[in-house]
């Protein structure tokens, strides 16, 4: 409609002329390292400096709730009511950062003050997560700008802890389920599944960290005097690890693998190529044999050796090891339970005499694995919306390939789940030089600014869930 493409248009020059960047310039000032307990206050201030008033401008009524685990940030709840008759979005984001590794960005630029070069807006946090979030927030108020309401009951649910696992999340989820009570989540965080193509995705792969160890002896023991007598750990540990996954990266524990792919999961990712142009070569025969490269990342579990150490790599020594320490990844999809992982191993590597190695859960809290089946009618519209924006239709991806705590909003709150993310895969983030590319952000916020404007046209939105919802 042309009030339709008016809104996109004012959304683009409000971009244009320099209001987002200078937002994102006042967020990305803001310390918020939450693997940092001397920034406890930092994490507070983005809320009721930055946040809360921002959303109180756009007639949100906002609240500080506190974290249900001790010392851990608090929340922000912010809510807009225009008729409960309307549907009800749920956003979310979270305004913690990683840390900044100040030393180690390029060109002297510093973590904490974007800095604009060769299309790109760099500093921490540009992409995980405040421009994504402020992108979200900055559309609802073009609607309103230009229809004077949005048409829908808005809710935000922002957090501060999320680079730490987010802690109390979900406890907050099931504590609050009346206050976050809505038809859909609408949140944006993770990258598009390449820079050129408008992505959503509907759950996340989940996230099992745990540790295996061989401890034979208290010392090491000359390798001429001892070499051929006492096992070695390291080699122990290697061949454990090469029974629970093969040389081209195949699972070879029954109990890690994931059940089939659904064929709505197939269908959705038929046409998607991961992989950006910038990044790394994609290995063509690593993984499970038959799946396509979509589908191993996006609907398949991947088993990953993030660490491995035995004696002093640093200054090795003619001595044989008294122990071995891997640090080991399950990435895996939906249809799996974590809890099941660690008797499936145990099972696994005792019955090929490995009873040496110890098998324990990471310190890392799990992460569930989420998936909103892409027939969804929820997906159908905001896939509409995007393709009536763009002119093309979004790549589809039945969850991300990472993972998030979407866990909290599918299986505790019940809702649809739908991300529309505005960062790429190439953004360096969690590293030095983390960046937003501009024409990505712009064009997430017309595409924000259109998908929020249709949830406000009458009858717009799928009337299914608002009767589920209601009954």
């Amino acid at each position: 409609s042309d009030s339709r493409n008016a809104a996109i248009a004012a959304a683009a020059a409000w971009f244009d002329g320099g209001a987002m960047l200078t937002d994102l310039r006042r967020r990305v000032a803001l310390r918020t390292q939450s693997q940092d307990p001397g920034c406890a206050a930092e994490l507070a201030r983005y809320l009721t400096e930055e946040i809360g008033p921002g959303v109180e401008s756009l007639g949100f009524r906002w609240t500080l709730w506190d974290n249900p685990v001790a010392g851990a940030p608090p929340l922000l709840f912010a809510e807009r009511s225009e008729d409960p008759a309307l549907p009800t979005v749920l956003i979310y984001g979270h305004g913690d950062v990683v840390a900044g590794h100040d030393s180690q960005w390029t060109a002297g630029r510093s973590p904490w003050e974007v800095s604009e070069a060769g299309g790109r807006w760099y500093g921490r946090g540009t992409a995980d997560n405040k421009g994504q979030h402020t992108i979200n927030i900055a559309a609802l108020g073009r609607v309103l700008a230009t229809r004077g309401r949005l048409g829908f009951n808005a809710k935000l649910l922002l957090e501060m802890g999320e680079e730490v696992g987010s802690p109390g999340l979900r406890r907050i989820c099931e504590a609050r389920t009346t206050s976050l009570r809505a038809d859909v989540l609408i949140a944006s965080d993770g990258p598009r599944l390449r820079s050129d193509r408008p992505t959503i995705f509907l759950g996340s792969r989940g996230a099992f960290n745990f540790d295996l160890g061989v401890d034979l002896r208290d010392g090491a023991h000359h390798s001429g005097n001892w070499g051929g007598l006492l096992a070695n750990p390291g080699i122990v540990l290697a061949n454990a690890i090469a029974s629970m996954v093969d040389a081209r990266g195949r699972i070879l524990v029954a109990g890690l693998l994931p059940p089939p792919i659904p064929v709505s999961v197939r269908r959705a990712l038929a046409d998607i190529e991961p992989g950006e142009p910038e990044g790394p070569a994609i290995d063509a025969n690593w993984g499970e044999p038959g799946l396509t490269p979509a589908e191993r990342v996006f609907g398949w579990n991947a088993l990953e050796v993030l660490a491995f150490r035995t004696g002093n790599p640093d200054h090795p020594v003619n001595a044989i090891p008294p122990r071995a320490h891997a640090h080991v990844q399950l990435r895996f999809v939906a249809g799996c339970d974590w809890r099941t992982f660690i008797p499936a191993m145990r099972t696994h590597l005792d019955l090929r005499g490995f009873a040496k190695v110890e098998v324990r859960q990471g310190d890392s809290e799990p992460m569930a694995a989420t998936r909103l089946d892409p027939d969804h009618p929820w997906v159908h519209w905001v896939a509409a919306s995007i393709a009536a924006t763009t002119g093309a239709r979004p790549a589809i991806l039945p969850n991300l390939g990472g993972s998030l705590p979407n866990d909290c909003f599918a299986d505790v709150l019940g809702l649809p789940t739908i991300w529309v993310p505005h960062s790429y895969p190439a953004c360096s983030q969690h590293a030095p030089d983390e960046h937003l590319l501009v024409h990505v952000a712009r064009e997430g916020l017309t595409i924000m600014t259109g998908l929020f404007w249709d949830l406000g046209e009458p009858g717009s939105a799928p009337a299914r869930e608002r009767a589920v919802r209601s009954a």
